[in-house]
Formats: structure tokens, C-alpha cells, sequence
């Protein structure tokens, strides 16, 4: 048990050193992986109804119809906008809670200064109506860049080491009409945040411009629905939480900007298309749509005005339902949170864990990979249900990569530990304990093999059967330990001194057998003999530091020529054994 929890540790530290040391190229496979998962889970919650937008919310949407519409009636796009002046003039009839247009009122070659100005004043009469603008790095010398009212800035107290307000930074814009600066404030970015994949899945809270921050459209129009128009000041903690209000909280991700939470493919907010409200104006028809208390946006959906997005629950996604989306969100408090690294992290060293522990403890694979596999399952199930109920975003990729990577290293180490185990329980069936020589089964299973082996491709073999002389008298003379460890110093000797193709095993007791194949009986005797002066010559240490010299008897049978079977060959070359010992030992026979 001790050991498989060392090997568990070493999996752990081994993969912790590979996530320390990943490199970009790995971090934006996961990243993008991870995106992915974000979307699937995504898309899963939107095709479950699982958000609703509110109803306080209407797009006024410049859609096919109302283009070809506009086309028909005015002659042109843009629109003049008189018409929008009108149009926002019979909404503010109905006292919506505010009207947003997701639309630049740029200088343009088809202004008409009294249009124009038509609307300027509106804006200079309603405090709740909002215009965007767009910040981009443009050269300088092509454009000059504008400087910004004061008044559209805002302060920003960033605590957390996490979040960079600064991704987003930009030197040039494309101003609207400069008479909108002079009557209003409620004017925000546009700009919006995709992945490296071109999918819109954050948008950003604040755009820096010449060291100055400056709210996207989306927060302004959520701020006042909030009651919080006049907010200037925002912080965020050490921990990146930032308080709008008592009851709102959110969690700007790493590039400052937050995740939105979709509530469906486009057309999921109420649309109701341009062309029929123009109509509700010219006819003074005041009974067909409900704008009260509404917060009203104004944006373009049609395809060929090129304000389409790719989000993760759709590929083609008006601009302006990613405002309203990007509203909806702070105001009901349904922004996706992602959970600091630390807890990914932890998430990832439990499931680490759990694998190598499933893996060492289940003795089937197979099995042990269905129990994994329902655990991954079952993680990714609740990654799903933390972003449905609690709006958090758990990690998919990274803990299940490093879970997979646990799975092949420990499936890895456990089959090294039991071959280690198999070569360890081998070695204790087949080896003496004192000699480390081959024991008596190993040998007759050897000499049975060699026979076979050397009868059918007929090649010669020998055997050497080998006994110390007086060994009885040499234990009762010098003890037991000393025996012992002469007749360990003999083994060794003679394990040392043969071919390595040769085979040495302890016969029983102080006799020793060698096995040498590919050897006829004259070779078997010159080895034979070169042993025998070896062990007669060479002085063995005893205990309490003595020393002593052993000889040894030994008797050479060869196959053919002695016997034909295994047993034939043992016995022969144990009665030449005998025969040694009988004139004088220390000798070969």
C-alpha cells in the first residue's frame, strides 16, 4: 500500500512539473479547447430556455425588411435623422426608462445640419436617451485623434493583480457629431471582445483612450436602469469583484472584460421591426406597441449592414442583441464568473488523485476505465449545472487533460510494478536464498530444456556436478556462519569465472551444478579443471575476520556419450562425483 502511495505522489509531482512548464502553444490549444466546452454548455442551456430575457427590454430593429423599407420611402441609407428624432420623440410619449441607439451618428457627406440638429435635440431635451461611438488605432496621419469630453471618462481603482483594464487600449476614434458632446453625456463604446477563435463571447466594461477609461454603451444603459446613471468611481477588490450596487456584483475576467450569459440564437430578445413603428409615427397610432418603462434599443439586424457578430449559441448575431444581451446580464446579475486557477487547480489535483487511486486499487483495466469514464462524465455534467444555477465557469479541458495524463502515467507505473513484482516472485521460485544461485527446480527444469534443445538441433552438452570437500568438518570446525559463507563465496566464484551462457544453480546442500550447452566433454573438462585449482587457490573469508582455503570435487558427464536423458546425465556425472571424492577430492573425474 506504501508503495502505491509513493507512486501516487510521484504521478502528482510529474504532473504538476508538466503544468508548470506547459508552453504558449499547449496553453492556447487548452484555452481554445476550453472555449469550446464554454460554448457546447452554452448552447445546451439556450436550447433549454434555461435564461429568459427580460421584458423590459425591446429592440427596435433595422431589419430586411425595414431596409428595403427605408430604401422605398427615403431613397437612401443612412437615414435621415429627422426620423430618428421623430421616432425617439413617440417612444419618450410613452416614458420608456431609456432609449439606446446602437448607431454612430458620424459626419457624413449626406448630413443635413437641420436633420442633424433634430436630433441633437432630442438628446438635449431627454436625459435616458444613449448614443455609441467607437474608439480604433487609425494612423495619425489619416486621422487626427479627438479629444473626449471629460464627461464621458470615468475613474477606475483596480485592487487585483488579475485584471488588466489596459487590454483594450486605443489611440484613434471616429467621432460622432460634435453637437452630441455638447448636450449630452450618454454616449458609449461600442467596441467588443472576441477570442482568438473571432467568437464573441465577452464584452469589455471600460476602453482605455490616452490614459483615460471610458464605459461601454451596454454598462451606461445598465447603470441607469440600476439608478446608478451618475456612477463614476468603480473598484475592484483584491479577490477582482466589483460592486455596482448592493444588490449587483461582477466579475471582470483577466482582460477586464465580463463573460455574458446568452439567452438564445438571434431574435431571442422582442423585435419589433423600424418600418412598422415609422408607420406608428406617420399615423400617430399610439395604441400598437408598449414602450412604457422599456429600456428601447435601436440597432441594425439586417445581414447587409455588417453589424453581425459570431457568438457561441450563433454564427450570425446582431451587434445590437449582444447590447442587449450584455444589458440583460448585469441587471438580472446572471454575468458568467469564471473560478479563480486555484480552484481549477484543486479540481485537477482531485481528480489526479481519484485517478491513480482507481487505477492502482481496481485490478481490471477495462473496469477501472468505465469507473473513470463515468467520473469524467459526471464532472462535466456538474461543470454544466454550475453555469446553469450559480453562473460559474469550471474548467473542462484542463483538469480532465491532466486527469487523462495521470490515467496513462499510472496504468504505466502499475504494470511496471507488477512486472517488477512477477520478475521479484520469479526470482524467489527460481533462486537460493543463500547462493543466489539457481535452485534444484530451476535446474532440472534447465537440464530438461538443454537436452531437448541439444538432441534436436544436435549440439553438445555437458554437466559438472560440483561438491566442498569436508564440509561437515569444515562447519563443525569453524560454524555454521562460516560455512555459510564460504559456500556464498564459492557460488560466487564459480558463477564469475563460467560463460555467462552457462547455467549455475545449487544442486542441494554444498553441491553446486553447472549446465554448459554448446560443450563436449573434452572443453567440459578444461573448464572443469580451471575451476577446481580456482576455489583450491583461493583464500575465503570467514567471520570474526579469519580466512580459509576449500577445494572441491567435481564430476563432468556429457550428453551422448554418458546418457541421452536428463536424469541419465545427472547421474552419470554424480557417480564421477563420487568417483572424485573417492580418490583423494579435491579433483576432477
Amino acid at each position: 500500500m506504501l508503495k502505491k502511495i509513493l507512486y501516487t505522489a510521484w504521478i502528482l509531482i510529474l504532473l504538476v512539473v508538466c503544468f508548470s512548464l506547459r508552453n504558449v502553444t499547449y496553453d492556447s490549444f487548452i484555452r481554445s479547447m476550453e472555449d469550446r466546452t464554454f460554448d457546447i454548455r452554452q448552447t445546451v442551456m439556450t436550447n433549454s430556455k434555461v435564461n429568459k430575457p427580460s421584458d423590459d427590454i425591446v429592440i427596435v430593429a433595422i431589419d430586411d425588411a425595414s431596409y428595403e423599407y427605408i430604401l422605398d420611402k427615403y431613397g437612401e441609407w443612412p437615414l435621415p435623422r429627422d426620423i430618428y428624432a421623430k421616432t425617439a420623440k413617440y417612444i419618450e410619449s410613452q416614458n420608456p426608462r431609456s432609449i439606446a441607439f446602437d448607431l454612430m451618428f458620424v459626419k457624413s457627406i449626406k448630413s443635413d445640419t437641420k436633420a442633424d440638429s433634430e436630433l441633437v435635440n432630442i438628446f438635449k431635451k431627454y436625459d435616458n436617451v444613449y448614443t455609441a461611438m467607437n474608439l480604433d488605432n487609425q494612423p495619425q496621419d489619416l486621422r487626427i485623434p479627438a479629444v473626449l469630453p471629460e464627461s464621458l471618462a470615468v475613474n477606475i481603482n483596480n485592487n487585483s493583480s488579475n485584471i488588466n483594464f489596459d487590454y483594450l487600449e486605443y489611440y484613434n476614434c471616429r467621432t460622432i457629431l460634435d453637437e452630441f458632446f455638447k448636450v449630452t453625456s450618454n454616449i458609449g463604446m461600442i467596441n467588443v471582445l472576441r477570442g482568438d477563435d473571432g467568437v464573441l463571447r465577452k464584452m469589455p466594461l471600460f476602453l482605455k483612450y490616452h490614459d483615460r477609461y471610458y464605459p461601454q454603451l451596454g454598462l451606461k444603459v445598465a447603470l441607469d436602469y440600476l439608478g446608478l446613471k451618475d456612477k463614476k468611481d468603480f473598484t475592484t477588490s483584491k479577490t477582482g469583484e466589483m460592486v455596482l450596487s448592493e444588490e449587483v456584483k461582477i466579475y471582470p475576467d483577466t482582460d477586464g472584460g465580463v463573460i455574458l450569459n446568452w439567452y438564445g440564437p438571434a431574435g431571442t430578445f422582442k423585435n419589433i421591426p423600424l418600418y412598422k413603428v415609422l408607420k406608428a409615427v406617420e399615423t400617430g397610432d399610439t395604441k400598437s406597441f408598449d414602450f412604457k418603462n422599456k429600456i428601447v434599443y435601436f440597432g441594425a439586424t439586417a445581414s447587409s449592414l455588417f453589424d453581425i457578430k459570431t457568438v457561441p449559441v450563433d454564427k450570425v448575431y446582431p451587434g445590437v442583441e449582444v447590447q442587449a444581451t450584455f444589458v440583460n446580464n448585469i441587471i438580472d446579475g446572471s454575468l458568467i464568473h469564471k473560478v479563480p486557477l486555484y480552484v481549477n487547480f484543486a479540481v485537477a489535483i482531485l481528480l489526479v488523485l481519484l485517478t491513480a487511486a482507481v487505477v492502482m486499487s481496481v485490478s481490471s483495466l477495462p473496469f477501472a476505465s468505465a469507473v473513470l469514464a463515468t467520473v469524467y462524465f459526471v464532472y462535466i455534467i456538474i461543470t454544466y449545472y454550475l453555469m446553469r444555477f450559480c453562473n460559474l465557469w469550471v474548467e473542462i479541458v484542463s483538469p480532465l487533460s491532466l486527469a487523462f495524463g495521470a490515467f496513462v502515467v499510472t496504468v504505466i507505473i502499475k504494470y511496471l510494478i507488477k512486472s517488477r513484482d512477477f520478475d521479484r516472485q520469479y526470482k524467489l521460485a527460481t533462486t537460493d536464498g543463500l547462493t543466489e544461485l539457481y535452485n534444484h527446480r530451476y535446474f532440472q527444469e534447465q537440464m530438461q530444456t538443454a537436452v531437448a534443445h541439444a538432441l534436436r538441433y544436435e549440439t553438445a552438452l555437458s554437466l559438472i556436478i560440483i561438491d566442498i570437500d569436508f564440509f561437515k568438518k569444515f562447519n563443525d570446525s569453524f560454524g555454521h556462519q562460516s560455512g555459510d559463507a564460504v559456500l556464498r563465496q564459492v557460488a560466487f566464484e564459480l558463477k564469475r569465472n563460467v560463460r555467462a551462457s552457462d547455467i549455475v544453480c545449487r544442486y542441494g546442500g554444498e553441491e553446486i551444478s553447472i549446465i554448459l550447452p554448446n560443450t563436449a566433454n573434452e572443453e567440459a573438462l578444461v573448464i572443469a579443471n580451471k575451476l577446481c585449482t580456482l576455489i583450491g587457490t583461493k583464500k575465503f573469508k570467514l567471520s570474526g575476520g579469519r580466512e580459509s582455503n576449500v577445494t572441491i570435487s567435481l564430476g563432468v558427464s556429457t550428453l551422448g556419450e554418458d546418457g541421452k536423458t536428463s536424469s541419465e546425465l545427472i547421474e552419470s556425472a554424480d557417480k564421477r562425483l563420487y568417483n572424485a571424492k573417492e580418490n583423494g577430492r579435491n579433483r576432477v573425474n
